[in-house]
């Protein structure tokens, strides 16, 4: 897609969910794999179940400029990644401002750049970076391992230098799966023993230990918070099969909780959604797991329940799910209170929702959601990734057309998202302009 091109969503309201969603390859656990491949000296790596996504695109983009051999077979959803050459052009251990930039999940590729040779670069993080909470702790662990970490003089690039990488002490201040992915992937070739404690606790860092664990490495712990890495030789590349995306799960559950209607997922696993579940649950949404086949059904004509909700790490409410579930919020009967732990920025939508009839008030991290709102089609914003999806939800059940734009922040994280929803009976079409 070229820059000059605007993607939106064009939603019309008021059908039903009936039928069967694939839910994709978990794009929280497909990036750092990504990253990960690149340990390998040998051999070729092949990832299955991968979601056709942006950040996908721009994460095997990155791998290419930084030496790998990369082929993505999209009908496939298989990825073959070769990095046996990495490191014979030393010239190339910098990630360039323009990719990263499109790319949140550039520090992922550090690891390999430290193992692979020697040292990295990191251009245009935009000044203070270090500082920042973003990416502070993924540095301050690199160092913590015997990488020297320094910034240029204008604050805007970051240098890593890693000769002597060794096993160290490592904490997290916030359990964060990328933070926690991140000091994984450094701490597996490094000597000695590497401890990581406060370590997040989702699915998807469990997957990304099950792959590594397969090329070779030595990690205990997953899951319990305190990580241990026993550093080797080398890794090879292995096949892997990537988890099912658990917020993509999520976002078509509450879809059909919003729409009514009866829905079978595949590829749905009811234990990763956490809380979400029971809020669901609680607001009258029906769950069935039949082997790797999830069951959700939700009576149109019962009005939903108002529920409570505080997003908190895994297996809390996750913030993720936080924007739909507001959307959702609004056909419910009373008052719904949502608290923002997480990210700032999530509550632009109550703006956009207001704009299309809703009544949620915000104050600071938390909102109250005052339902029932009979939700009316208009032009809306979306403002991240989440946002969007939640205004495509809203718009399922609105009246008359509504037009979600830009839309590209949707493609960031949902493959076929509208071609899934329109199988399931809604009318949602994708549209690219000039």
């Amino acid at each position: 897609m070229s820059m000059g091109q605007e993607v939106r969503y064009r939603v019309r309201g008021g059908r039903p969910l009936n039928g069967t969603a694939f839910i994709q390859g978990a794009k929280n656990a497909v990036l750092p794999m990504i990253g990960a491949a690149l340990l390998a000296a040998k051999g070729r790596t092949v990832l299955r179940n991968v979601p056709t996504i942006e950040d996908v695109h721009r994460a095997l983009e990155l791998a290419e400029h930084i030496g790998a051999k990369v082929e993505f077979h999209e009908a496939e959803r298989t990825v073959v990644i070769d990095a046996s050459r990495l490191g014979d052009d030393p010239e190339r251990a910098v990630l360039p401002a323009e990719i990263a930039a499109r790319f949140r999940g550039s520090v992922l590729f550090v690891p390999a750049l430290m193992h692979r040779m020697g040292r990295a670069r990191i251009e245009g993080v935009g000044g203070c970076n270090l500082g920042s909470r973003k990416l502070d702790f993924h540095y301050r662990g690199f160092a913590r391992l015997g990488a020297e970490v320094t910034e240029d003089e204008d604050r805007n690039h970051i240098n890593v230098k890693a000769d002597n990488l060794r096993g160290g002490h490592l904490y997290l201040d916030t359990p964060s799966h990328t933070g926690t992915e991140n000091l994984i992937m450094a701490a597996v070739l490094a000597p000695g023993t590497t401890v990581i404690e406060h370590a997040a606790l989702e699915p998807e860092v469990l997957d990304v230990i099950e792959f590594l664990s397969a090329m070779g490495a030595k990690i205990s712990g997953g899951g319990t918070g305190f990580i241990t890495v026993e550093g080797v030789e080398e890794l090879t590349a292995v096949e892997h099969t990537i988890m099912s995306d658990r917020i993509d799960a999520g976002v078509f559950a509450m879809a059909t909780a919003a729409a009514g209607g009866d829905v079978s997922l595949v590829g749905a696993n009811l234990e990763h959604l956490g809380v979400a579940r029971w809020k669901l649950d609680q607001m009258g949404v029906e769950f069935s797991q039949q082997g790797a086949v999830l069951h959700v059904r939700r009576d149109p004509s019962v009005q939903l329940r108002p529920i409570n909700a505080v997003t908190s790490p895994y297996p809390g409410f996750a913030t993720d799910l936080q924007s739909p579930l507001m959307a959702l919020a609004t056909l419910a009967e009373g008052e719904s209170y949502l608290h923002e732990n997480i990210y700032d920025g999530r509550f632009a939508l109550a703006d956009e929702l207001n704009k299309m009839g809703a009544k949620i008030e915000v104050a600071g991290t938390r909102a109250i959601v005052h339902g029932p709102t009979d939700l009316r089609g208009t032009e809306v914003v979306a403002h991240d990734l989440r946002t969007g999806a939640a205004l495509v939800l809203a718009g399922l059940v609105a009246e008359g057309e509504t037009v979600v734009s830009p839309g590209y922040l949707v493609d960031r994280g949902h493959a076929q998202f509208a071609d899934r929803l329109a199988a399931l009976g809604a009318d949602v079409v994708r549209e690219v302009t000039e």
